[in-house]
């Protein structure tokens, strides 16, 4: 298995964390759904936009940090909310968390992690933003709210673009489901890999159990699998837009959206007086034939204007994709995979690698575009040949 240490890019840490987990936990991290067309689509449009060099510019004091939210933060990244981040280490939110913490950027932790939201604010303190699925038993949800106020969480961002489960197919082909369970494929799939098998599963075995949705209600903790009881109630079907003025009503810090693709939809969340949203096709993982986050990116942008805050996420690989990011009107990234990449190559160390290896591609873009601030990034470093 490759060392953090010869990891040289996030494709390198995407090699070692495959070597390391087992078949079904590293395709539910690294692939999307159906045909696998939008995740693709995502890496096509990044890949394809071209910089311009900007010379005999002075970029002797390139500087990455910048405010988000009205927060300082040391790049315009955010630590994307992921699920299964506790199935790639163990307690994996909190060596993300720890990690983002040093690195003085968000850290958001998913509806669905395998860490408690009071451990991590508890024992990793930073910047920390809560992700919410908003479910049928909507009280359910708010409860879930309340609880994240409570522990001291800033942000909640609210993932309103899966409201009815994805199509993955690689997962049914893995026998790998979340919460996880063990079946004849996971358990063969397990002992292929035995130092995930001892560091990770045997010790939620020894300590806490087999691995559970904890920040769920108390009565799904256990009995949610996908089974048809448990999954109408938790199921995101049945939301509109005058849910956003209940959640304003019970959160009292940043509200963000996130899976906005349409200009439109971006206007009635500015109606409604959220902080910010996230364009996003969910790195891929929902529907199938949505576009590129970056095809919808501009439209979007203005759309709204300086009317609230504009993120992205989906398919950040490189330094490279934040700069065109920023060029292309949005104030910050979440990065999802490139974390997990990380932190299942080697924990806290390894996301700390994954953050130092995208801070020195930025800042070395940014030098070669003549921009010394993020904010003097802009569309005119885009070449439009």
């Amino acid at each position: 298995m490759p060392s953090i240490d010869r990891c040289f890019n996030i494709a390198d840490l995407r090699k070692a964390a495959q070597c390391r987990l087992p078949r079904g936990v590293f395709q539910y991290v690294d692939k999307g759904t159906e045909d696998q067309l939008a995740l693709d689509n995502n890496r096509r449009k990044l890949d394809g936009i071209k910089l311009l060099h900007r010379v005999l510019t002075d970029v002797s004091d390139v500087r990455l940090d910048t405010e988000m939210l009205g927060q300082q933060v040391s790049l315009p990244l955010v630590i994307a909310p992921t699920g299964v981040a506790g199935m790639c280490w163990y307690q994996g939110e909190l060596e993300l968390a720890r990690a983002a913490a040093k690195a003085g950027i968000p850290f958001t932790l998913a509806t669905g992690s395998n860490t408690s939201m009071e451990k991590v604010a508890r024992e990793a303190a930073g910047k920390l933003w809560f992700q919410l699925y908003m479910w049928r038993e909507k009280e359910l949800s708010y409860e879930l709210v309340r609880r994240a106020a409570k522990a001291g969480f800033g942000t909640l961002i609210w993932t309103v673009d899966i409201p009815h489960r994805p199509n993955r197919e690689h997962d049914l082909r893995n026998g790998f489901s979340m919460p996880y369970k063990l079946n004849m494929r996971s358990v063969a799939d397990a002992l292929r890999h035995p130092e995930w098998l001892t560091t990770v599963l045997g010790r939620y075995m020894m300590t806490t159990g087999m691995p559970r949705h904890v920040n769920f209600p108390e009565k799904y903790q256990q009995k949610f699998t996908g089974a048809a009881a448990g999954a109408r109630s938790l199921q995101a079907d049945q939301l509109n837009w005058e849910d956003v003025e209940r959640l304003r009503e019970i959160w009292p810090g940043k509200l963000i959206i996130k899976g906005i693709m349409r200009p439109d939809d971006a206007l009635k969340a500015v109606v409604r007086g959220v902080d910010g949203i996230v364009v996003s096709n969910h790195g891929g993982r929902s529907m199938d034939s949505a576009p590129a986050t970056l095809d919808v990116l501009p439209g979007i942008v203005a759309a709204v204007g300086n009317k609230t805050t504009v993120l992205v996420d989906s398919g950040i690989r490189r330094g490279s994709d934040i700069v065109k990011c920023l060029a292309l009107g949005a104030k910050g990234v979440l990065a999802g995979r490139a974390m997990l990449y990380g932190v299942g190559a080697g924990g806290e160390a390894g996301v700390a690698k994954a953050l130092a290896i995208l801070a020195d591609e930025m800042r070395r873009t940014m030098a070669y575009v003549g921009c010394q601030r993020v904010d003097q990034v802009t569309e005119d470093i885009i070449w439009r040949g």
